[in-house]
């Protein structure tokens, strides 16, 4: 593995845990009193589906690339720049993402979870797409949703909601940037 694809991977997984961040922010400013084991259960909910999701979609990317191996990197962009886009004008809406909820109630957390881990089934098609191996990434992505989904809810009980909005914006340019990246290279690589 080079640098640049770790590197990569590590700014995927930012970009895609900005959603559960900004969750996780929403439960430190709802719960304030939140323990750290039922921090550490949000977290790991949050990082279970976040990683799971991408491999639901890397295999259904694996079994249909033939299919559309001439423009998959138009594809795994188009995907990308709609998430990014998505998550950036979440992030500019002032509407209320702090609802009262209990995150700590099954259906809830799994809703959550499942809600902030949709943009990551994309990606995985996106691998799918393009022949990427997806255990290191899964890896990744897990990890760093875990640690922050952890620093969201202790940032949560300190910052404002302002904070959770700048971070969804920020995760939208991230994943934008990497889908320029693919199509860069690829029409790069087509041309040379």
């Amino acid at each position: 593995m080079t640098t640049a694809k770790f590197i990569t991977f590590l700014l995927l997984g930012i970009g895609l845990s900005f959603d559960s961040f900004a969750v996780s922010v929403s439960c430190g400013l709802m719960r304030r009193d939140i323990k750290f084991k039922q921090a550490t259960l949000v977290a790991a909910s949050l990082a279970f589906f976040q990683a799971t999701f991408p491999v639901i979609g890397w295999l259904i990317g694996e079994a249909i690339k033939n299919l559309i191996a001439s423009i998959d990197h138009w594809i795994a962009f188009g995907l990308l720049a709609l998430i990014g886009g998505k998550m950036i004008v979440e992030g500019i809406k002032e509407d209320g993402t702090l609802k009262n909820f209990n995150p700590f109630k099954l259906s809830v957390l799994i809703g959550l979870s499942i809600a902030t881990s949709i943009d990551a089934l994309v990606v995985g098609l996106s691998f799918g797409f393009l022949e990427i191996p997806i255990l290191f990434p899964v890896l990744v992505i897990g990890s760093v949703t875990f640690i922050a989904a952890m620093l969201g809810m202790l940032f949560g009980k300190n910052i404002s909601a302002k904070r959770s909005h700048q971070s969804l914006i920020l995760g939208g340019i991230i994943l934008i940037a990497i889908g320029l990246k693919i199509l860069a290279e690829h029409l790069f690589l087509q041309a040379a």
